[in-house]
């Protein structure tokens, strides 16, 4: 498997786009390194990066390279997998890939439970919006993502989706925390917070504004929910929620459930590539996962 060493190694660089920067990553000196690459251009008959004053950056013939090198560093990690099922310890290494607005409790749940049987397993957790997730399959960076409410691709396929009806995040001294049901012109007045991302959440909101001819007090846009969650804590602000990001209630702060005349609700998708066979690792952590949004949300599990 020496082989795949050395393709690891340009697949390190072509991310880094630096022969130095890549070199500090794997532990090896830039010369060294820069005559691996250069061995292997040798072997390929055919430059594989464009040396730029700033770095480095695959050419046509990189870019091609690069997606197969991908994959085989990807299907080794799967066999790898299945190896070691054979032998009863599973081990392995997931990649997942999420916005900002499915980054909360559940996941992070998640991974603790399926590691609390399977200690050997390790996860590296990207969040980027669905445009780079996409990208991340597509790359073989990562192996499965969760994106709310978007338009997919014909190239990938959807594990599982799970309708989300949208709450509300009010501090307990809110005008409108004692209703048990709250309309949405009754938010109107009070200012909001919103998600920065171009999608999702935002664009439910967008198009209801739109539908109503209403519109809200935009104050704060950020891609950072633990920030929409402390902010709410200094002022009778509003702010958009999924039940499957509710972090644990705390005494200062309650997610309120909109009225169901005015719920305004999405899709939260689990994807991958299509065709592509999943390492163990990430195929029975979606399949923990899938047990339990069943349990959680039976009726909009599908």
């Amino acid at each position: 498997m020496r082989h795949l060493t050395h393709l690891k190694y340009i697949d390190v660089v072509a991310k880094e786009k630096s022969i130095r920067k890549a070199s500090e990553k794997l532990s090896i000196t830039s010369t060294a390194l820069n005559r691996r690459i250069i061995a292997l251009e040798d072997e390929i008959g055919t430059p594989i990066f464009e040396r730029l004053p700033s770095g480095v950056r695959l050419n046509t013939a990189g870019e091609l390279l690069i997606q197969h090198v991908r994959f085989q560093i990807k299907d080794l990690s799967r066999v790898l997998s299945q190896i070691a099922d054979l032998s009863g310890n599973r081990r392995g290494h997931v990649n997942i890939t999420c916005n900002s607005t499915t980054i909360g409790n559940f996941l992070s749940f998640q991974i603790a439970k399926y590691r609390s049987n399977f200690p050997e397993v390790t996860f590296d957790i990207k969040r980027s919006n669905t445009d780079n997730s996409l990208k991340s399959l597509k790359n073989f960076e990562a192996d499965i993502a969760i994106v709310f409410d978007s338009v997919l691709p014909s190239d990938v396929q959807i594990i599982s989706s799970t309708n989300q009806n949208l709450y509300l995040l009010l501090n307990i001294n809110h005008p409108l925390i004692d209703y048990e049901k709250i309309k949405l012109q009754q938010c109107i007045e009070f200012p909001l917070i919103l998600h920065n991302e171009m999608e999702g959440i935002k664009n439910l909101i967008n198009i209801w504004e739109l539908k109503n001819s209403y519109k809200f007090k935009h104050i704060i846009t950020t891609d950072s929910n633990e920030f929409m969650i402390n902010y709410s804590q200094y002022e009778n602000s509003i702010s958009f929620h999924l039940p499957i990001s509710f972090s644990r209630d705390t005494k200062n702060l309650k997610y309120q459930l909109i009225d169901e005349k005015d719920a305004i609700k999405g899709s939260l998708h689990i994807i991958q590539s299509k065709g592509r066979v999943l390492p163990v690792a990430a195929a029975k952590f979606v399949d923990q996962m899938l047990v339990d949004l069943n349990k959680k949300f039976p009726n909009e599990t599908r």
